[in-house]
């Protein structure tokens, strides 16, 4: 028996494997952080016999609520990910399986792989109105890649898309593929009216050492992301300095900051109602782009969430609070469950990378909605 996490995103650490009936596993913290949560590993193992494992410590996780009613995902092929179902007794979870071949893997969310990350890419440009620009490199030197769809005109509005900010958020990028695979179909009209109407910038993966080192929140050097928007430094936040760079020289009139909850088992949107600047204008539209959202899909609903911040209140230091303040436009940090969707439940799959891409699919079906209000 045999337990890997030496590839792209792999993160775990083996306590003790005595025996298939006892794998007690432990999650390391992202590198300079004492967040943990984010796994993902390979068992290499007799099939058709029991497997029983532990992870170890979660109450001292980053987000221990999220171990609650959570079921693990798996995969033969690296292309299927289906649930574990597991248990949370406060302080460790377990699940068990039998596995049907000799290679298997686990994570906390399925994957989206970095060579995937640069296969999306490169479809994407061979759209006749997108280019693949790189706008600088990350502390470990990967690309800080940037999708423009639609050419800059008199009239166009400016809309921005980015995730995974946080690395382990995974779904994130799945949403992207889905709104990407949409906008650029020659056949779908809401992509055609789009690209027509307005300049869709897209970043989707903010954060692409974090994603390979197998982090959760935070990039090479531990710095969170999001909350690095007042005053990024190419030193610590590259990502953050070289897109809010380029944002300020084309401007911004929407803004979707891609995410996952570890915690609600709901798809729900956070907004900008404690940036100084906001008003009934700001609550207007984000009320129309709420109900278009709400008319489009199931998926989306708007009675669980975060709780509204207070007027003057905002962390300005977050994307979609400086993108808002800064901008004085529609923004909005998008949020999907690890868990599963509660008014929508998938016992065998639970949340998953389908539903997020056909999540994002919908949401530009919102957005062009939205637009004229622009």
């Amino acid at each position: 028996m045999k337990i890997f996490s030496n590839f792209d995103s792999g993160n775990i650490q083996v306590v003790s494997a005595d025996s298939p009936a006892n794998i007690q596993l432990s999650i390391p913290a992202d590198n300079n952080t004492e967040t943990a949560q984010w796994f993902h590993f390979r068992l290499e193992s007799d099939s058709q016999e029991l497997h029983q494992f532990t992870l170890l410590n979660l109450a001292k996780s980053a987000y221990p609520e999220g171990w609650q009613d959570y079921d693990v995902v798996a995969s033969y092929d690296r292309d299927e990910w289906f649930r574990i179902p597991s248990e949370f007794d406060g302080e460790n979870l377990r699940f068990s399986v039998i596995p049907e071949a000799s290679s298997m893997y686990f994570a906390y969310f399925a994957p989206y792989s970095y060579e995937r990350h640069q296969d999306l890419l490169h479809e994407a440009q061979t759209h006749y109105a997108c280019k693949l620009e790189t706008l600088g490199a990350t502390i470990d030197g990967n690309d800080i890649s940037l999708l423009t769809i639609g050419e800059p005109a008199e009239g166009k509005k400016n809309i921005w898309v980015i995730g995974r900010q946080h690395p382990g958020e995974t779904m994130a990028e799945w949403f992207i593929e889905g709104l990407l695979m949409r906008l650029l179909d020659e056949t779908d009209t809401v992509g055609k009216a789009l690209i027509d109407n307005a300049v869709i910038r897209v970043v989707p993966n903010m954060n692409p050492d974090g994603s390979i080192r197998g982090h959760l929140r935070h990039n090479s050097v531990g710095a969170n992301l999001n909350r690095e928007w007042q005053t990024p430094t190419i030193e610590r936040s590259p990502e953050v300095f070289y897109v809010r760079e380029r944002m300020l020289e084309t401007g911004v009139d929407m803004f979707l900051d891609i995410h996952g909850d570890e915690a609600i088992p709901y798809n729900f949107v956070a907004g900008s109602e404690g940036i100084p600047s906001y008003d009934e204008e700001f609550a207007a539209l984000e009320a129309h782009f709420k109900q278009a959202l709400l008319t489009i899909t199931p998926e989306f609903q708007d009675d669980h969430g975060y709780p509204k911040s207070a007027p003057g209140t905002a962390n300005l230091t977050v994307g979609s609070n400086w993108v808002a303040e800064q901008f004085k436009c529609l923004s909005y940090t998008v949020e999907m469950p690890f868990k599963d969707h509660n008014d929508q439940p998938d016992e065998i799959y639970g949340w998953s990378p389908d539903r997020s891409a056909a999540f994002g699919s919908d949401m530009l079906a919102a957005i062009w909605a939205t637009l004229p209000k622009l």
